[in-house]
């Protein structure tokens, strides 16, 4: 029988990061992402019930009411929230899934400035964020 003089590695197939630092980016971004989605689900309620803490602007171009935000941002609260969750299992899916739900609440947040300003920015660099650590270079490990 023979065998490898050189010593023999072995890696766990599937995708694994260049760095502990882009791992550490992806925990950091599937926490981020279920905080916002339960903050996001919070904020669905709050315009859902008509509350005070939101402003109301006259002549928006993308004018709904706000009922109708607070709809958007429940499901795509409980979206994120899901997803968020899913990162933590280190999946690929939800990787993809991640990007694109962290994206769809970019545009919803950039819509919702005239309601909320500072914290649609702030959700706009959150979101910036994790777009970048899911997006962490990483390679591919062969079996």
């Amino acid at each position: 029988m023979a065998s490898n003089v050189s010593g023999t590695h072995h890696h766990q197939a599937g995708w694994e990061a260049r760095s502990p630092w882009a791992t550490s980016w992806t925990a950091a971004a599937a926490v981020l992402m279920t905080f916002g989605g339960i903050m996001a689900i919070f904020q669905g309620i709050a315009a859902i019930a008509e509350d005070d803490v939101f402003v109301a602007t006259r002549n928006f171009t993308y004018e709904f009411s706000l009922t109708g935000w607070g709809w958007i941002h429940l499901i795509l609260g409980a979206l994120v929230t899901v997803a968020g969750l899913a990162l933590f299992t280190g999946a690929t899916w939800a990787r993809m899934v991640g990007i694109a739900l962290a994206g769809l609440s970019m545009v919803a947040n950039f819509v919702w400035l005239p309601h909320a300003p500072v914290w649609s920015i702030a959700l706009l660099i959150i979101d910036g964020f994790i777009i970048w650590a899911l997006c962490a270079p990483r390679r591919e490990s062969r079996a």
